[in-house]
């Protein structure tokens, strides 16, 4: 039996690169925003922005959020409706969102083809302005793993 030739529209396809991991940026920032909306019960605006390398990947995600998105996080989960004064305690709990949201955006995606270093965002939420970042691990074997495990644990 003899195999056709492909045609150059299937050339094109197959030679085309890997889907970049803007699809779990943009997956992820629309998850973000939605969670972050529900749980602080105030409309909260999410933009995608560049985020810098680290030196060294974690071997699991690790979120970075800032002292302003961290005592928002505070204010509304306890309560408060203003935010004021500044905490550099990082709640658990705040971590354990930020986690499943990733890790529900990263299992909905398609095979991903590689994982960018970093990820980060601008998060507007009524008068706070906050920034966050996580680290994601370099093989996407761990990322599934670790996301399975948060989902399984969750």
């Amino acid at each position: 039996m003899r195999l056709l030739e492909l045609t150059p529209s299937e050339v094109a396809f197959l030679t085309a690169p890997a889907a970049a991991s803007g699809g779990l940026q943009a997956r992820l920032t629309r998850k973000l925003a939605a969670t972050l909306t529900a749980r602080l019960r105030l409309p909260v605006q999410v933009r995608a922005m560049p985020a810098a390398a680290p030196a060294d990947a974690p071997a699991t995600p690790a979120w970075q959020p800032d002292a302003a998105l961290a005592t928002l996080w505070l204010t509304r989960r306890l309560g408060g409706q203003r935010v004021m004064g500044a905490t550099s305690l990082v709640p658990g709990t705040l971590i354990h969102t930020l986690d499943a949201a990733l890790a529900e955006s990263w299992l909905d995606g398609a095979a991903q083809a590689g994982l960018p270093p970093a990820l980060a965002w601008q998060i507007t939420a009524a008068h706070t302005q906050a920034t966050l970042v996580v680290q994601l691990p370099r093989p996407t074997t761990d990322m599934t793993r670790w996301a399975r495990g948060v989902i399984r644990h969750g």
